[in-house]
């Protein structure tokens, strides 16, 4: 499965294809970063290195989990402190300020996995209110600069990761009969050892992991049929709050989609900008050439918005300047991923 299905492609082979088409772009504006001028809120339009708190600052404060800032070495009685003024309760996801695929996003039960957390990452991270929505989805919005209506370009339903009891087995061994959790099987042995060795009973469902990224297991499946003017407009509202943001994907916890045409019932936990793939086309059953279809229709979009913006005097990001902060991006990222291996 690792090396059969596209979603587990080796990052380099599965992006060989979008590297050609953001390339056919950068010619067409004879700019090679020319895709930083679709966001110029966001550091490269959000390709790399972009500070999440920064984006998520623009967002009205009802639209997000109730969320804290925490800098790289802050006194861990400092960071008690925020907790309590904000009034946040346990559990609660931390995650690193600047970061990527789900590395260092955990879910974590008390202030002593916070204190652990801190000190193993030690870069500034983000703690937010754990949002216990039953459904969480990815939404690919775009608006062109100047217009009103924007449109949704993909919605993904996320499928946590689990397993459901026969009476018999262990978790472990429910996850080796399951090709999707057999790859985590290594990791979820050395983090959650008591877990693995639960007997579920007969129809028990146990959910296994909490955070809806493709490399922790969970399934992504094509909603775009859930895609309608309601919702739309929903998302028309929020980014004409938004300065200098066009293009990127929304995710999201809700109740339901129907609560969320409707502006209720839902929490923003991330944007991503000009990288937000549109992550439908992980669903496993999506044909191949329809993902890079729809990849090469996201980048056209994000060469348009980017064309405009720069008809209108934002300057796209110049080459040596997106060079250095790719350098510091690199180097911040091999440390991070460094100690997560520890």
């Amino acid at each position: 499965m690792r090396y059969t299905q596209w979603e587990y492609l080796p990052i380099p082979i599965a992006n060989f294809p979008v590297f050609l088409i953001v390339l056919y772009f950068a010619i067409r504006a004879r700019k090679l970063i020319f895709f930083s001028a679709a966001n110029p809120a966001i550091d490269t339009g959000g390709v790399f290195g972009e500070s999440k708190i920064g984006i998520l600052r623009q967002f009205q404060e009802s639209l997000i989990p109730e969320t804290i800032f925490v800098e790289k070495d802050t006194p861990f009685e400092q960071v008690c402190d925020k907790i309590a003024q904000k009034g946040l309760n346990f559990p609660l996801i931390a995650k690193p300020d600047i970061g990527e695929r789900g590395q260092w996003v955990n879910k974590v039960a008390n202030l002593d996995a916070l204190k652990l957390y801190a000190q193993k990452l030690k870069a500034d991270f983000i703690v937010q209110t754990f949002v216990d929505f039953p459904k969480e989805v990815s939404i690919l919005y775009y608006r062109y600069p100047q217009q009103k209506k924007g449109k949704i370009a993909s919605l993904c339903v996320k499928e946590f990761l689990s397993v459901v009891g026969d009476g018999k087995s262990t978790v472990a061994q429910l996850m080796s009969e399951y090709p999707r959790a057999n790859i985590q099987l290594e990791r979820f042995q050395k983090q959650y050892p008591e877990l693995m060795g639960y007997t579920p009973t007969l129809g028990e469902k146990i959910e296994l992991e909490p955070i809806g990224n493709h490399s922790r297991g969970t399934t992504f499946l094509n909603g775009n049929s859930l895609i309608s003017e309601k919702l739309t407009q929903v998302f028309d509202d929020i980014s004409l709050q938004l300065e200098g943001i066009y293009y990127g994907r929304y995710d999201i916890k809700c109740e339901s989609i129907a609560l969320m045409e409707q502006g209720e019932g839902f929490k923003i936990l991330e944007f991503n900008g000009v990288a937000g793939e549109p992550a439908h086309v992980y669903d496993p059953t999506y044909p191949i050439w329809k993902k890079y279809r729809d990849i090469y229709q996201c980048w056209k979009v994000i060469y348009e918005i980017s064309q405009i913006k720069r008809q209108q005097g934002i300057r796209a990001m110049k080459l040596q300047e997106a060079w250095s902060k790719y350098g510091y991006y690199r180097r911040y990222m091999k440390t991070i991923n460094a100690r997560h291996a520890e």
